[in-house]
């Protein structure tokens, strides 16, 4: 595994409720000396972040996070705040309730607005799989190529599972050519991190590669 070539697809995490500014400001520094992809941080980080490293880091957030029912208004509140700060990527929950009652329609115009909002900027749409059955992951491909995102995500990480190699099978199979692959959750060993760039992801979400890989 070229470690170089991981790490510039790691989106560095820190996602927890009690980050502190220590622990994220450390966080940046990896980032900066190992040259991950990004970090994804808590929207609260962005500007003091995006001030204190500048063009340096790229900066991830999250948008409705970690459940996803915000209303799409908010979502698009998110996403504007977090880019006018400093951000360059947004990764967005969708709205699980929709996606049970089967209101893809609505899915899918709900992440065309948060695209319209990102702009040239990156957006990854986390569909949180651990809740889905097959035909919804199935279905959450086509809103996402519909849509106009640029990722779908597996995870955010506080669901009841994380990252599964099977779904990053399923997405190659229904996403569109120009929609990448985003894991996250879960992956924590050397071996996690070469099986699922393997499988074909294009981003891994983790707070551990670099502890792994240096």
């Amino acid at each position: 595994m070229d470690k170089e070539k991981v790490l510039g697809m790691i989106d560095h995490t820190l996602l927890k409720a009690v980050s502190t500014w220590p622990e994220i400001e450390l966080l940046c520094d990896e980032a900066v000396k190992y040259h991950t992809a990004s970090v994804c941080v808590p929207p609260c980080f962005i500007k003091r972040i995006h001030d204190q490293y500048g063009d340096a880091l790229a900066i991830c957030t999250v948008i409705g996070f970690p459940l996803g029912y915000n209303t799409t208004e908010i979502k698009v509140a998110e996403t504007r705040q977090a880019i006018a700060d400093g951000a360059v990527e947004v990764d967005m929950v969708v709205n699980l309730g929709d996606v049970k009652s089967g209101a893809f329609d609505k899915v899918t115009e709900e992440i065309r607005a948060v695209k319209q909002a990102a702009g040239s900027r990156i957006l990854k749409v986390i569909i949180e799989t651990c809740y889905l059955t097959e035909a919804e992951k199935i279905a959450l491909c086509r809103c996402v190529t519909d849509a106009g995102a640029d990722y779908i995500k597996t995870s955010t990480g506080f669901g009841t599972a994380g990252a599964q190699l099977e779904d990053i099978a399923l997405f190659r199979k229904h996403i569109g050519p120009k929609v990448k692959i985003k894991a996250a959750g879960g992956i924590r060993t050397p071996e996690d991190l070469e099986a699922f760039v393997n499988a074909g992801c294009d981003r891994i979400g983790t707070s551990s590669a670099v502890k792994l890989l240096r």
